[in-house]
């Protein structure tokens, strides 16, 4: 088993890492609206913090060896159920001809006021 937090993602906010890699699998940890030096982007639109997560999702796929054409599994967690049709027509652009298995989970608000978080499996 190995433990991913590849430098083009912000440093981890805890005590987990971005990535797990084990038995063939990523398993990527939830990922918020924060760009590569920092910056959380609490007051930017929905579409762009879904894209900001997006970029963090497959920045760490990539750091492990893997790529968005290997998911298997994304759950998507957001603040607003209305910001679903937003965050698919973001997604297809992202996610090109790849189809993993996908959720949609509303919440209460997310952490620092985001709006979006997006976890996921992908084969290594």
């Amino acid at each position: 088993m190995n433990y991913v937090n590849p430098d083009t993602v912000a440093r981890p906010g805890g005590h987990y890492s971005h990535a797990t890699v084990a038995n063939g699998f990523v398993f990527v940890a939830g990922q918020l609206p924060i760009t590569a030096s920092g910056e959380k982007l609490a007051g930017a639109s929905f579409e762009e913090q879904a894209r900001q997560v997006l970029a963090n999702v497959k920045a760490i796929l990539e750091g492990c060896g893997s790529s968005v054409d290997n998911l298997v599994q994304v759950r998507v967690y957001v603040d607003d159920i209305a910001n679903w049709p937003k965050f698919n027509e973001v997604y297809v652009a992202w996610a090109g001809a790849a189809k993993p298995s996908r959720a949609v989970v509303p919440t209460a608000p997310l952490h620092y006021g985001f709006k979006i978080e997006v976890e996921a499996v992908a084969v290594a």
